[in-house]
């Protein structure tokens, strides 16, 4: 029970995140203080459908000379600029404890969503959201069957520092497990052991009952913001069932994961009628070496984590504090979600065309 006084909405307490193992600072009355910080520029709404200079769009040429296909739905190639190479040398390993080096080789993909590049998963329908699902769960198997990690992301807009304007994501995999893998790997192995359920299925279900942070739900899927959120409007996305990978969906699963996630991408471009900046990401049982474990403790989910807080133009940083010290949010995750849950499922665009 809270203590004599407390209100949640006002004062400040700690969280914590069980996924991470670590905490975060609730800060809900500093949402009162004036902002006279940083503003971003707008977000581009004018994003031509066409442009042959974009190297993501179908029939253009990108950096290293190739030619894209006349693609009309997903395309699919290797990043011009890879952050990983399967051929990469073996370092050494070092000769001292506090200076150690490990093999990084891997391959780095780019996978557009859609011919257009005025186009964004929100604004698509329901078959094409469908075909990107499909896609990722294909290369979820075909780079799985080498790599322990295959991590699948979305930087979506100039924010979050996505280059080209086109609906699109990128696709790494590596021999190695990254930090977040090991750390969600950890946590909720330990969790399965402690309380014999796995931690994400249990707190969706907790969730599912408690409603207070749910976003968007239907018969497969529900969206929260997670009790333990560091970003103003992140989310994360859970199946109801037992699943640890994005090929192990069932065809239903995935038609209404496409439904899910155009509901809640829509209410974020609603929040401040603008193209919502975010990064997302799914995270799933490792693959590779690990196929033949028991990786049972794993629940399938999406993380997306946007920076807006106040308006299109104000922004989260992290910086100082949470940087040196721990995160650090001001608006609840509770007030976030409510804020989210009461936004239409009407997209802002198609409303201004529908009225005229």
């Amino acid at each position: 029970m809270p203590g004599a006084g407390f209100v949640l909405r006002e004062h400040q307490h700690i969280r914590y995140n069980p996924l991470r193992d670590d905490w975060v600072l609730v800060s809900a009355h500093r949402m009162k203080r004036p902002w006279q910080g940083q503003g971003e520029k707008p977000v581009q709404e004018d994003v031509p459908r066409y442009d042959p200079s974009n190297p993501l769009c179908p029939g253009a040429t990108r950096a290293n000379g190739k030619v894209n296909p006349e693609y009309e739905s997903t395309f699919v190639f290797d990043n011009d600029f890879p952050a990983l190479e399967p051929d990469a040398p073996e370092p050494s390993v070092g000769d001292h404890p506090l200076f150690r080096s490990a093999s990084a080789q891997g391959v780095c993909k780019v996978m557009c969503f859609h011919p257009w590049s005025d186009m964004t998963l929100p604004l698509m329908a329901l078959p094409e959201i469908r075909a990107v699902i499909d896609k990722w769960a294909e290369l979820a198997v075909e780079l799985g069957a080498t790599y322990p990690w295959v991590q699948i992301f979305e930087n979506k807009g100039a924010m979050m520092g996505c280059s080209n304007p086109h609906p699109h994501c990128q696709v790494w995999a590596s021999n190695f497990l990254p930090n977040e893998a090991r750390l969600e790997d950890r946590t909720q192995r330990e969790h399965l052991q402690a309380r014999g359920q796995p931690l994400l299925l249990e707190y969706g279900r907790l969730e599912a009952q408690r409603k207070e942070r749910l976003v968007v739900e239907n018969t497969d899927w529900l969206v929260v913001v997670p009790y333990w959120a560091v970003w103003p409007f992140q989310t994360l996305l859970l199946p109801r069932r037992h699943v640890t990978q994005l090929q192990d969906l069932s065809a239903d699963e995935r038609d209404s994961l496409a439904s899910i996630m155009k509901r809640l991408l829509t209410k974020y471009d609603n929040l401040f009628e603008v193209s919502f900046p975010y990064s997302m990401g799914w995270h799933g049982a490792p693959t590779g070496s690990h196929l033949g474990e028991d990786c049972g403790h794993w629940l399938l989910h999406a993380h997306y984590y946007p920076p807006l807080l106040r308006s299109a133009s104000v922004r989260k940083f992290m910086v100082g504090y949470e940087m040196l010290a721990q995160a650090q949010r001001d608006l609840t995750p509770e007030q976030a979600a409510q804020r989210l849950r009461s936004l239409p499922e009407e997209h802002y665009r198609t409303r201004a065309q529908a009225a005229q």
